[in-house]
């Protein structure tokens, strides 16, 4: 094996283990017994603790300029409300249903972006909503909302919905400042925002689930997120976003493993159709070469 071959295949395990580490989401959420926003807020607040020393440790400025405050806030605001969505989700299914319905985000990414940015709308991107959709119908049991599942569903959908905007939103921030820092920030924002809403939690509550919350922001938030961010350098976008794709895949499998929940076959048919058009939507992406 050559050396380029040997920091190839090290990249490649990198960006695998970034995904492993962003996937114990689904895990740790359901181990989780407090309530969501409880489970965020200190999710948030500790996960700003290991950024803020990660930061530091890189020399990486903590200045924003004026005219990008709002625009970190908003997007602190929408990546709270993913968090959160996200976690009732878990808590009322199981963790394929909770990390399948989040990963529409990039099909409905490319579908409002248009709108919003006042793009030209492809028609694929009405194909790939499409198969969305009907990756979603096998995941819902009926539509009746009393259904825990459905609500789930319902969540899961909300929590993709608000990603899909935050991401738009730091668009341009992204390519003005290190993820870690808005990361940083918004997580900041999150925690600030929902530390309050859990004085009404007990203080043997939180101690029983302390190991899971140092879990998220330790291998989830800080290692995980930042770890992804760094494979940048080794890989195009395009081509991280669709290796992410297995991101539910290890999230499932995980489940099974640790949680013994197995998903059934419409939950594995609807979540092919749903990462089938992440992928197609990823591969589209690539420019070819000049």
């Amino acid at each position: 094996m050559t050396q380029t071959q040997k920091s190839y295949f090290k990249n490649i395990l990198q960006l695998n283990l970034a995904m492993l580490l962003v996937s114990t989401s689904g895990v740790l959420g359901r181990a989780v017994t407090l309530p969501p926003v409880v489970t965020i807020g200190w999710r948030a607040l500790l996960a700003v603790g290991f950024l803020f020393l990660f930061l530091k440790w890189k020399r990486i400025s903590l200045k924003i300029d004026r005219e990008d405050r709002f625009k970190v806030i908003l997007g602190g605001i929408l990546m709270g409300i993913h968090w959160v969505a996200y976690f009732k989700a878990l808590q009322l299914s199981n963790v394929a249903i909770g990390m399948l319905t989040i990963f529409t985000y990039p099909a409905l990414t490319s579908i409002l972006e248009p709108l919003l940015l006042k793009l030209p709308f492809q028609k694929i991107h009405l194909f790939l909503g499409l198969l969305v959709l009907a990756g979603i119908a096998f995941l819902i049991p009926d539509l009746d909302f009393e259904n825990e599942y459905t609500q789930a569903v319902a969540f899961g959908l909300g929590s993709a919905l608000a990603y899909a905007l935050r991401n738009i939103l730091m668009k341009k921030q992204v390519e003005k400042y290190h993820g870690s820092l808005l990361m940083t920030y918004q997580a900041l924002i999150v925690g600030i925002a929902l530390i309050p809403l859990s004085f009404q939690t007990s203080v043997e509550a939180l101690q029983e689930n302390l190991v899971w919350l140092l879990a998220l922001a330790l291998l989830t938030t800080a290692l995980g997120h930042t770890l992804f961010l760094l494979t940048f350098r080794h890989f195009s976008i395009t081509t991280a976003s669709i290796i992410s794709s297995v991101q539910p895949v290890y999230g499932i499998a995980l489940g099974i493993l640790l949680l013994g929940e197995m998903p059934q076959w419409s939950t594995i048919i609807g979540g092919v159709l749903i990462i089938s058009a992440v992928i197609i939507e990823s591969l589209r992406n690539v420019k070819p070469k000049a």
